[in-house]
């Protein structure tokens, strides 16, 4: 399922070149760089699949991977997945407000330029990804419901930003859903990831307080012998259908538009993350014969062609039948209910990580998605999405969303500003 959005930053294999012997010096790594799921779809499964590595690239590449903090977009939306990842939401401290959020999000959005740029912090570095290159790192940022309240700016919180209807599926924990403020941070080295969540949340400073935090991770670039979707924790191709930037209508579907858009204009360019925690129940799904996984999905685990035949990218025959009467593709599998054409055009851009977090308390693995889709319009993206997997989604039985939240990304900064300026400052 997650087929890699094409990246918008510069290829990852232009520093596709071993690293002579004797290793290579953090300026010259930078030297060489570049500009640069789960058939879960909507609430756990989308019309968009996750997006997956563009470009295998050897691991000794992987460092020298640099996307742009400054642009149309943020960072960490159209380029491909990311091994490492880390999702924290922030609540403002009590006595916060608009002045202090203008004061971290311009230090946030320093930070994040250093960063991504592969260089230190400016004061205070704590030296762990001191050898290493910027490893594709993004740091993208959002705004919860909650934050327009608490600085005084209702009149600019946009309709679409509305809460999410509530799903039969949820057995979602408050306490690790929404908030005021959300950092996504994703990197190709683990060290780099968790590095630029350390500088985060040290910026945060009396401004801000960590709601709550989920790691991920993704296969890594160059793991396997030649590009290709890559797989959840399911092990499910998990990305087939994700929208692409080369598509004609990718703009319209994920981002608002500069112009004739309902949104404020401080959206312009930007997009709504939904964000949810979908833990897979491993034991149940693991007990499946390979067969009934398949007819749970629609599609073949080996290598994603749908069960009506040809390859992973053969359209789907809805119709077809087996001699019994009964359709190939059975009418509750995952990638029936997701597709575009059953929900009315509706399409999302997946972008998730998987994550492990150990056994619980009962022995089972606690385990599944970090989803986290991308979309110009939610209640057209994937809340019908969600819905439709309500009614009937074969997969729902192995799936359970522990945690939700709704958050709108701003467009990217341009030289010169911070990420949010045209809202905290218009």
């Amino acid at each position: 399922m997650p087929e890699q959005s094409q990246s918008v930053t510069e290829d990852r294999t232009a520093a596709a070149e071993a690293p002579p012997a004797g290793g290579v010096s953090r300026r010259a790594l930078l030297g060489t760089a570049g500009a640069t799921g789960l058939v879960l779809g909507a609430a756990g499964a989308g019309v968009g699949y996750a997006a997956a590595p563009a470009q295998a690239t050897p691991l000794s590449s992987v460092g020298s991977g640099r996307a742009m903090f400054h642009g149309k977009h943020q960072p960490g939306i159209t380029e491909g997945l990311q091994a490492r990842g880390h999702l924290v939401a922030f609540d403002l401290a009590a006595g916060a407000g608009r002045t202090e959020a203008a004061a971290l999000l311009r230090r946030w959005s320093t930070t994040a330029e250093r960063l991504m740029a592969g260089e230190p912090m400016t004061q205070d570095d704590t030296y762990v990804a001191r050898d290493a290159g910027p490893s594709a790192l993004t740091v993208t940022f959002g705004f919860g419901n909650s934050f327009f309240t608490r600085t005084g700016l209702e009149k600019q919180r946009p309709s679409s930003l509305d809460p999410l209807p509530d799903f039969s599926s949820d057995h979602l924990d408050r306490s690790r859903s929404n908030g005021d403020l959300w950092v996504q941070i994703g990197a190709d080295d683990a060290l780099v990831a968790f590095h630029a969540l350390r500088a985060i949340q040290k910026d945060a400073g009396s401004a801000a307080k960590v709601r709550w935090q989920m790691n991920g991770f993704n296969r890594t670039p160059g793991a396997t012998a030649h590009p290709m979707t890559a797989r959840n924790l399911m092990g499910q191709l998990d990305g087939t259908r994700n929208p692409k930037p080369t598509d004609s209508d990718f703009d319209r579907r994920i981002f608002v538009p500069a112009t004739g858009s309902s949104d404020p204009a401080w959206m312009a360019n930007g997009s709504y993350a939904v964000v949810r925690r979908i833990r897979m129940l491993l034991d149940d799904w693991e007990k499946l014969s390979l067969a009934a996984q398949e007819n749970v999905i629609g599609r073949k685990k080996s290598n994603g062609a749908p069960l009506t035949g040809g390859t992973e990218t053969t359209a789907m025959d809805l119709e077809k039948a087996r001699a019994d009467g009964e359709y190939v593709v059975p009418i509750n599998a995952h990638a029936r209910i997701t597709r575009p054409d059953q929900n009315g055009g509706a399409a999302i851009l997946r972008r998730p990580f998987s994550y492990h977090d150990g056994i619980d308390a009962a022995g089972t693995p606690d385990a599944g998605l970090l989803f986290v889709c991308w979309q110009a319009d939610p209640l057209r993206g994937f809340v019908p999405l969600q819905r439709k997997l309500d009614r009937g989604d074969a997969l729902s039985q192995y799936i359970r969303h522990e945690a939700s939240g709704l958050f709108a990304v701003p467009g990217g900064a341009a030289a010169g500003e911070y990420v949010g300026q045209r809202l905290l400052e218009g």
